[in-house]
């Protein structure tokens, strides 16, 4: 079977080459026209070879004929070449994942056969490398065959023995370990005494009668957890601490006959003579001089109380005589 005939039978065509005309078709011709001698014997490009134009009829003919059936038909006759695509992604990734392990393989192999050969039987250094007279190659596979020993045995030994995760460890300028447990309770511990410190200097700006009161009041709290929920006038308690209790414009105490030394808060001395009244109630100490010093705030303040209060009084006893 001629390449024409087999064209034609698996692809439907053939290359029809055209005739090509002869650049030099005159001189050509002016040679025919002229003496010829030609040797019988002689194989050479002027012989006129004649055995080839059956076959080229018979190829014309049939390109011709199949030509026309290629266009007449509606059928798709074109052929899958190689492997079917896959069906699903999955397969496709699983393909893909194979291709890509056997290029590694692939690789890997390379690598090993294109590595130089290697004497092991020297001395070796630090690095990794071999003494002596060697090539850049080696050099470098030596150094890669060394760091990949240390990877791989760096991966078995763990992250104990490289020490991730570990705690860290701290060093003073001298290089001694600091113990940092013992640093951070020194730190609280100073800490909360700065804290007691400031509160001392909070409470020592009160005065002595305020926190007083304020135990006072924690006892009395104390005591209220024992008390009944009512208190009548019966109470001996409540009646001894309205008697205890003095006040300095009390109208009945020219009337008692008992009268207690005074004292303070405290349980320091007061001062027994008579004195400025103020709007705290707080009686001089036993060491006053009887000298007053304040700028008259209070007398004017006791003044204007007294005049609000008796113009009160004036008004209501003018509204009942009305």
């Amino acid at each position: 079977m001629s390449l024409a005939d087999y064209l034609v039978k698996n692809y439907l065509t053939a290359d029809s080459r055209p005739e090509k005309k002869p650049k030099k078709r005159k001189r050509k011709d002016d040679a025919q026209s002229g003496l010829i001698i030609a040797d019988d014997d002689a194989l050479g490009w002027g012989a006129k070879a004649t055995f080839g134009d059956e076959d080229d009829g018979a190829l014309n003919s049939k390109f011709d004929a199949h030509s026309a059936e290629f266009r007449k038909t509606k059928k798709n006759n074109w052929q899958t070449v190689g492997s079917a695509a896959p069906s699903s992604a999955d397969q496709a990734t699983a393909d893909a994942i194979i291709a890509s392990a056997a290029a590694e393989t692939q690789l890997r192999m390379m690598e090993d056969e294109e590595a130089p050969a290697i004497d092991d039987t020297g001395a070796q250094m630090e690095s990794g490398a071999h003494a002596g007279l060697q090539t850049a190659d080696q050099v470098t596979t030596q150094l890669k065959r060394k760091q990949e020993a240390e990877r791989q045995r760096f991966l078995a030994e763990g992250m104990e023995r490289s020490g991730k995760g570990a705690e860290t460890i701290y060093r003073d300028a001298s290089g001694r370990i600091i113990n940092v447990a013992m640093k951070r309770a020194e730190a609280r511990k100073k800490a909360e005494e700065e804290a007691a410190k400031v509160a001392a200097q909070l409470e020592a700006q009160k005065g002595d009668v305020q926190r007083a009161e304020r135990e006072k009041r924690k006892e009395a709290l104390k005591e209220a957890k024992f008390m009944p929920v009512a208190r009548y006038a019966d109470d001996v308690e409540l009646n001894e601490e309205m008697k205890q209790k003095e006040r300095w414009n009390d109208p009945a105490a020219q009337f008692l006959t008992k009268t207690t030394k005074g004292k303070s808060v405290t349980g320091k001395p007061l001062y027994a003579g008579a004195f400025m009244p103020n709007r705290y109630g707080i009686r001089p100490g036993h060491r006053w001089d009887g000298v007053d010093r304040a700028n008259g705030f209070e007398k004017e303040y006791f003044a204007a109380r007294n005049r609000r209060r008796d113009l009160k009084e004036l008004d209501y006893a003018w509204q009942m005589d009305e």
